[in-house]
């Protein structure tokens, strides 16, 4: 449970935003914007308070979510508090204040209608898009692709399937699924088109990454759930296989989904509350915005590079300052 803090006007938001385009103009360091913009939001009575921040089971998310967590922390003096859960776990935090943000959220219609206020409890709102656009689907490795050009069509699956046949799908061919909490509906598609296929799920986005580098890497026959926003799409250009075209209402029921994914422009997700509280995170979590090609960078440095989520956060702020300052303004 969060601990009860007292939560300062957003005058220190404004305080703050004039600060940074002073400094960046007289060439100050990171540390001396940062020192400044505390002393002032202290100054005018301003205060961040405690952040309780979602982290879900990817590092696209990790990325946006260390990100604005780092801005808050060392540019608004928040303590910030990285909570990782999985996505429905972590809008069941709304309501006790355990949970104030969820930065990435993939469009959940049955949350929504637990915990928005037209339909449900009202613990939770939606705070607007934070710039991502999500694109999932089914996709192949690039070598699979360019050998057999026909199987980026659904309807040549099954004349491939026992190709993708492993010992843990039972004589069909394996459709890798990823992390059960994702959002997906692979298992009524491939019973609804009538697919010789068993989803197995991998358990994890890195599971799925090193099935899909082996699969290139040795002319592997492996066929799965993916996305973009993703890093690893710049090492390995996955393909999508076209699934019939999605139209509105094709999802609505879970057991009958025999269409593809829509594209999703990705929303940030909040705590009634907090948002309605006096924090100077409120701000920077509203106006924050910025694109896949950001994200994959911080995602990159992350999974790729090894860093820290916390140092590849500084990287990148560091060098988009302008992008953050954005975010600071009122």
């Amino acid at each position: 449970m969060r601990t009860t803090t007292r939560r300062g006007a957003r005058l220190g938001v404004l305080a703050t935003a004039a600060v940074l385009v002073l400094s960046a103009c007289g060439g100050g360091s990171i540390d001396e914007q940062t020192k400044a913009n505390e002393e002032q939001a202290a100054d005018s009575g301003g205060e961040c308070g405690e952040l309780n921040m979602a982290v879900n089971p990817w590092v696209g998310y990790e990325a946006s979510a260390y990100v604005v967590g780092t801005v808050a922390q060392e540019q608004l003096g928040c303590t910030v508090n990285y909570k990782e859960l999985k996505e429905d776990v972590s809008w069941q935090g709304f309501g006790t204040g355990e949970v104030d943000v969820v930065i990435e959220d993939w469009g959940h219609p049955d949350l929504e209608k637990k915990f928005f206020a037209d339909q449900g409890d009202g613990s939770a709102e939606d705070f607007g898009p934070q710039g991502n656009v999500g694109i999932i689907g089914w996709f192949v490795p690039p070598w699979l692709a360019e050998e057999h050009p026909d199987i980026l069509e659904w309807s040549n699956l099954n004349k491939y399937a026992k190709e993708f046949a492993t010992s843990e799908s039972d004589g069909k061919g394996q459709f890798l699924g990823a992390d059960p909490s994702y959002v997906q509906f692979d298992e009524a598609i491939v019973n609804n088109l009538d697919l010789d296929f068993k989803v197995v799920y991998s358990g994890s986005e890195a599971a799925s990454i090193e099935a899909f580098r082996k699969a290139e890497e040795n002319k592997e026959w492996v066929i799965g759930y993916w996305y973009e926003p993703q890093y690893f799409n710049a090492e390995v250009p996955m393909q999508r296989v076209s699934l019939p075209a999605y139209e509105d209402g094709c999802q609505d029921d879970p057991q009958k989904v025999a269409c593809d994914y829509p594209e999703t422009e990705l929303k940030k997700i909040v705590g009634t509350d907090w948002a309605a509280s006096d924090s100077t995170a409120v701000n920077l979590v509203k106006n924050f915005e910025w694109t896949n090609d950001d994200q994959n960078v911080v995602a990159g440095y992350i999974a790729a590079d090894g860093m820290s989520p916390e140092d590849a956060a500084s990287k990148w702020i560091e060098e988009n300052q302008d992008k953050v300052d954005a975010w600071l303004q009122q």
